[in-house]
């Protein structure tokens, strides 16, 4: 009898995991969970579910979680997206499947306890919560940008109170964008870590539509930003965005490659980074006192092929980048005075780092900012691997790939119990 791979692969998987497991029975150690949201089965509709793992101290092994029964279904299917707040209490999950964004509870021994939920006019994208924990920025459309923000009281999704229509309305004036009827597909959101502004990855449809036909000539990648008052609500600072001559759209509009994958900031609000799933790059910004944002001016910065998301490690050291059509993650070093990425070579000779098949989504775990994971979708798996923290260099974990469910396309880790979480430099 023939096994097909992905059979294959989650026999070796698993028992990679069982190996792990015995190795380590006698010093297990968890510092953190990972929380992997994919789909309960392959078939079309299938229910989203959260996996749950422990991460082990010594070698960044991970292991099925006792509480993974507990985490349970998604709320819907087709999960695409997860934030928790800053104290880790907090996770929520977005659901393309029924538009919803729902809010789960994390405890000390990461169990996950659902507690309520929010419904969308389309499908969410992205999300993001504020440091504060106050906001959480949401994301959403596939043929226009939204961009809302919702009040949040101990963890609890409140009502909106602000958003956004991100569009290249703006009336040309000092050579802004002025494409108010192109198409707008978001990618990605993220927060500055001193919550004073959202920033929003995005594509224009209209003028890059691989296989199909284009309406503009209008640049294809952008990212928005919008400031955050003290009070939340929008409003916009540079306002290079005009709607006339006194007026300004809440947003300001800066390019950005081609086809935007995802977004990051540096824990110390200094920098942003986009990569270019087009392009085959790295596109690094200043953040300006005003929140608006500045070319790097020796970027942009090659990454490997398709690149889908992009990290900073918890001190603002270094930048870690999936690269789905290589299976690999890149490796960079932040120049802390300018913010530029340099390539970090491996003791192996090698920048890249190989993962399971088609890497989308990363995260570094908080309490030792050691070890990295990234989701792979069409491996069925997640890929681990030891960061030396003073070369951000990658080696791979014990046993890895490890298996989850099927298509898995967020991942996210919180500290277990009282393991404090790395702070910047």
């Amino acid at each position: 009898m023939k096994f097909s791979k992905l059979s294959q692969l989650a026999l070796v998987s698993a028992g990679g995991l069982i190996v792990a497991t015995l190795l380590t029975a006698c010093q297990l150690v968890t510092i953190d969970y990972v929380f992997v949201a994919a789909s309960a089965g392959t078939s079309t509709g299938s229910e989203g579910q959260i996996y749950s793992y422990a991460t082990d101290a010594q070698s960044g092994a991970i292991r099925t979680a006792v509480s993974a029964i507990a985490s349970g279904p998604t709320g819907s299917t087709n999960p695409i997206a997860m934030a928790t707040t800053s104290d880790y209490s907090n996770l929520y999950v977005a659901n393309q499947g029924n538009n919803t964004v729902v809010h789960f509870v994390v405890a000390d021994n990461g169990s996950l306890t659902q507690k309520d939920y929010i419904t969308l006019p389309s499908a969410p994208v992205s999300l993001a919560v504020n440091a504060g924990n106050t906001y959480l920025y949401v994301v959403y459309g596939t043929s226009s940008t939204t961009l809302a923000e919702y009040a949040l009281s101990s963890g609890t999704i409140g009502s909106a109170t602000a958003t956004a229509n991100l569009s290249l309305s703006c009336d040309g004036a000092n050579d802004s964008p002025s494409f108010p009827t192109d198409t707008i597909v978001p990618t990605a959101v993220t927060v500055l870590a001193n919550n004073n502004a959202v920033y929003v990855a995005a594509y224009d449809k209209s003028a890059y539509n691989p296989g199909g036909t284009t309406s503009s000539n209008a640049n294809p990648g952008w990212v928005f930003g919008v400031n955050v008052g003290s009070s939340g609500g929008f409003s916009a600072a540079a306002k290079n965005c005009p709607t006339s001559s006194s007026a300004y759209q809440p947003f300001d509009v800066y390019q950005a490659g081609v086809k935007p994958s995802g977004i990051a900031t540096d824990p110390t609000s200094r920098f942003v980074y986009i990569t270019d799933y087009a392009s085959n790059e790295l596109i690094g910004y200043e953040v300006l006192s005003t929140d608006a944002l500045s070319y790097l001016i020796n970027g942009p910065f090659k990454t490997g092929n398709e690149p889908t998301a992009v990290v900073v490690d918890p001190r603002g050291l270094y930048i870690y980048v999936t690269n789905a059509l290589d299976n690999t993650v890149s490796s960079y070093a932040i120049q802390l005075s300018t913010g530029t990425p340099s390539t970090v070579v491996n003791t192996t000779g090698s920048p890249s780092n190989t993962t399971d098949t088609d890497p989308v989504a990363l995260t570094i775990e908080p309490s030792l900012g050691r070890y990295i994971y990234t989701a792979n979708r069409l491996g069925d798996s997640v890929s681990g691997f030891r960061l030396n923290p003073n070369t951000g260099a990658l080696e791979t974990t014990q046993a890895t790939p490890y298996p989850t469910g099927a298509y898995p396309m967020a991942i996210i880790a919180v500290p277990h119990g009282n393991h404090a979480s790395q702070t910047p430099y």
